[in-house]
């Protein structure tokens, strides 16, 4: 099992390490609202992390390494994730080096909650898993994956879903002072063509529809996040998606996704990542309240030095950013 990371900030460090460290952490001080006493704010976020699995073990990845992934990426990803409450992962592999170093270089307070690695080939073998500091939340009670109801499955229709989620929906309950908010992380099939998404789509929306009435009479929160492969705004797959009520905060509309997204079309180019939950009739409201919310851009403040192209910085962080939302 890996250690933690070295001190990024140690004298023995590069010293590129430590001046890229020390400008992604004001950049994320500039852009992340900071953590509150918990009356006062619930931190989520997803990201999609490109081929989570193991880890080269030094602070730069060679051109004869695999993975690419290091220890400087490492420490950038986990200066990331510490900013926020619960994040929800997708593409955590079956190796669990870098997932574990992650957790041992956030310390005691942090810990995680995670699917099996996918035993089927459209899943590619992947995990999902929920990142929380344990001492801000705490898991209460409830944890399982969705599996979508037989009768579903015999519906005639063009869109009706013919099998299971090819990578299981994954949910967790968590309490975060007097609130109790249900997570539902998934990472929707991509397949050969976008017609391909549609049944899954509306097959989760459905499933949050049905659900968000009954949670509600406990005064529960019901919130979806994660890769949806949704292309852009508006077309069939987000119409899919939002069939049943599942509102995106207006905040999250323009912001990219990718970073291979064209930033200045945020809602009409790989509009991939969400987060969700339904505002429309009082026994779907949330309790809590969105405040804030945004995506990190994490390209202009890692690998500067070696002026890295994106094509060869997806495989050190990710080809997604994190996205996030502040609950009040």
């Amino acid at each position: 099992m890996s250690d933690a990371l070295p001190p990024w900030n140690h004298p023995d460090a590069p010293s590129a390490v430590r001046s890229e460290m020390a400008a992604l952490t004001a950049a994320l001080d500039a852009s992340v609202p900071r953590k509150r006493h918990l009356q006062r704010n619930l931190l989520l976020a997803t990201w999609n992390l490109k081929d989570f699995g193991s880890l080269s073990e030094r602070w730069l990845a060679g051109a004869a390494d695999t993975p690419k992934r290091d220890w400087r990426a490492l420490w950038a990803i986990a200066e990331i994730v510490s900013r926020f409450d619960i994040v929800a992962l997708q593409e955590v592999g079956g190796d669990l080096r870098a997932l574990r170093t992650l957790m041992k270089t956030l310390g005691p307070s942090w810990h995680f909650l995670m699917t099996d690695a996918n035993r089927g080939s459209a899943g590619g073998g992947e995990r999902m898993a929920f990142v929380f500091d344990g001492s801000r939340v705490e898991p209460s009670g409830l944890a399982g994956e969705l599996v979508v109801p037989p009768e579903w499955l015999e519906e005639i229709a063009p869109d009706a879903l013919r099998r299971q989620f090819a990578r299981t929906p994954y949910a967790v309950s968590f309490r975060a002072g007097e609130a109790t908010v249900i997570l539902v992380a998934l990472h929707v099939l991509y397949g050969r063509s976008a017609a391909e998404r549609v049944p899954e789509l509306r097959a989760i929306a459905r499933w949050m529809a049905d659900w968000a009435g009954q949670v509600e009479r406990w005064h529960h929160n019901l919130v979806a996040l994660g890769d949806f492969n949704i292309d852009r705004h508006g077309d069939a797959l987000w119409q899919a998606f939002t069939s049943t009520g599942l509102t995106v905060p207006a905040a999250l509309h323009e912001v990219p996704r990718s970073i291979f997204a064209d930033p200045a079309r945020p809602r009409l180019d790989k509009y991939y990542d969400q987060i969700a939950w339904f505002e429309q009739g009082s026994a779907r409201r949330l309790t809590l309240a969105p405040v804030q919310a945004g995506s990190f851009d994490f390209v202009p403040h890692l690998y500067q030095d070696l002026q890295m192209p994106r094509a060869q910085l997806q495989y050190r962080l990710s080809d997604h950013y994190p996205l996030w939302v502040a609950l009040e």
